[in-house]
Order: structure tokens, then C-alpha cells, then sequence
């Protein structure tokens, strides 16, 4: 095997009230190419990302693909790294994550499978830190998952059809270290007892389709208040997308994007969006995306 690509989709992780353990993925892709060399580093980048995403050991694709290699211990001389990224950095919609998978799916097709996808998703969560977005962007679809005896346990569920996601993308952007730094060690027990009644809803509501429940659904106590702060005009976002008829809207992982799921009157709510953010001082384009169904694809050359 000379060369291998891989497909991610970007995600969504949290939706609202489900904190670290609830993801989506949407039909918005990162590309990753390794190809083995006789020794050497060489990293290419395009699309989003192109100043800020490394050129070298520091670059997270090569550090997940490491990994595998490691794990299997069986290394090439040198890697070549090819970067085509869609999805936004920094913005709350899984750049990390997905370049994180990509890497170590390639870097496993390129070792000749060895890992299972259970042994890739603990490898890629001990990477990214948390089992959302990289089990969403492994996986595809709509996914719940935890880390509990050192291992990531998961379902995987098929979004609604008709479901879409009208995303809102300013160009401020925010670490998710910076949006972690502001959250409290501690909260009350009524806000503990809101967040997981609302995520249990938000799950069963997504499973049989009762769109109209995700309005109270995508509620949250435990980190979008303090993180709204981050954020000017966030809170009117929210507002404006809910009146022009989003089903339920929320941060799009730690932000600062802002997801709203729909099923009609995209356009209209992309609109007010774009320019409710707009009105607050702060650019933004707005993206209408598919749920992924598939997750990671790795298509090989030879």
C-alpha cells in the first residue's frame, strides 16, 4: 500500500444539554492522504486552516498516525501527509476531531487494519480528550457515548429524516481550552437534575422523530450560559433562529458556532442568523449540512 485517503465529516458535539457525550455528524469533510516514504516529515495543507494548522511533528494528524504505529509497533521511515480541510478550525464543529480520526484510520489501512474500531476510537479519544466528537466523526450518524472502565461505550443512532443543520460560523474564533477555563468545578443539583432530563428527552426525541420536542430538548444549564459570555450576540442567535422556525438551537460543540436543527425554512433561518450576528459586530457565514450517515471512509490507491 502506497497511499491512503481518508474522508471525516465534520460534527457537533454537546447539542445543548448533552455535555461530552453527544455528537452528530454532518456532511462537511476534512481529507487526509498518507503515503509511506523512506524517511522524512512532509506535511501539505489546504482549505480551512491553512496558516494555523502545523507543517510539522506538532501536526495532529501525524501525532494520531504515530500512535497507531506505536500500537502496532510498525512504523514507515518517513510519512507524507496530505491536509484538505472543509471544516472550520477553532469554531465548535470537530476540526480536531476529524483530523485526529483521520490520521489513525489512514495510519491503520496503511498497517493493514491491525486495530479494531474499538482499539481506534479509545486511541483517538486519549488524543482529543473526550469520546463526542471522535466517535461521531469515526462512526457517522447521531452518537451517545462515554468513557467508563477505560473504554469508550457507545450507540449510534440514524438522525431523523429531513433533519438538517443550519450552522452559523462567526469568524471570531474560540479554543475549546479557553471555553473549558470558564466552566465551573461544581454545580447545583437542580441544574445536574435539568441538563439530564433534557439530554435523556433529546435522545428520544431524535430516536422517534418528535421534532417539536427538541425545542426544550436542546436546553442546557451546565456550560452554555458561561460560555455565552465568550461571545457577544450569541444569546440573540439563539433567539432569532427559534422564531424563524428552528426545531432547537444550541453551541455547536464549545462554540462559537451556533447550531440549529431544522426541517424547514433553512434559508430564513440561515439568514437571520447570519445577520443577527452580524448586527452584534462579528461576521458570519452560515452553512446548510446533511447528517453524515457513514462517519470516516478510507478509500485506498495502491
Amino acid at each position: 500500500m502506497s497511499l491512503v485517503r481518508v474522508q471525516v465529516p465534520a460534527t457537533s458535539a454537546n447539542l445543548g444539554p448533552g455535555f461530552d457525550c453527544l455528537g452528530i455528524a454532518w456532511e462537511l469533510f476534512t481529507t487526509v492522504e498518507l503515503a509511506p516514504l523512506a524517511g522524512g516529515l512532509f506535511i501539505e495543507v489546504s482549505g480551512e486552516g491553512v496558516a494555523e494548522i502545523p507543517r510539522d511533528e506538532r501536526n495532529l494528524v501525524y501525532q494520531a498516525a504515530r500512535a497507531v504505529f506505536r500500537q502496532v509497533d510498525q512504523a514507515p521511515g518517513g510519512l507524507r501527509i496530505r491536509i484538505n480541510n472543509s471544516i472550520p478550525v477553532a469554531r465548535g464543529l470537530g476540526a480536531s476531531a476529524a483530523a485526529v480520526v483521520g490520521g489513525i484510520v489512514a495510519a491503520n489501512v496503511l498497517v493493514g487494519r491491525q486495530l479494531s474500531v474499538r482499539q481506534l476510537l479509545a486511541l483517538a479519544c486519549q488524543i482529543e480528550g473526550h469520546p463526542d466528537n471522535v466517535t461521531a466523526a469515526l462512526l457517522g450518524g447521531l452518537v451517545v457515548a462515554v468513557v467508563a472502565d477505560g473504554e469508550v461505550k457507545y450507540v449510534r443512532v440514524t438522525p431523523p429524516p429531513g433533519l438538517k443543520a443550519v450552522v452559523a460560523v462567526p469568524e471570531q474564533r474560540l479554543a475549546t481550552r479557553t471555553a473549558r477555563e470558564v466552566l465551573p468545578k461544581q454545580v447545583n443539583f437542580q441544574d445536574a437534575v435539568f441538563n439530564v432530563s433534557r439530554a435523556a428527552l433529546l435522545v428520544a426525541a431524535l430516536l422517534q422523530g418528535e421534532l417539536g420536542l427538541l425545542g426544550t430538548a436542546m436546553e442546557d444549564r451546565l456550560h452554555q450560559c458561561f460560555r455565552f459570555n465568550l461571545m457577544p450576540g450569541v444569546k440573540k442567535v439563539v433567539a432569532a433562529a427559534r422564531l424563524a422556525g428552528a426545531r432547537g438551537v444550541a453551541l455547536s460543540g464549545a462554540g462559537p458556532a451556533v447550531v440549529a436543527i431544522a426541517d424547514a425554512n433553512f434559508e430564513l433561518i440561515a439568514r437571520v442568523m447570519r445577520d443577527t450576528f452580524r448586527q452584534n459586530g462579528i461576521p458570519t457565514r452560515v452553512l446548510i449540512l446533511n447528517p453524515c450517515p457513514v462517519g470516516a471512509r478510507a478509500l485506498e490507491r495502491k
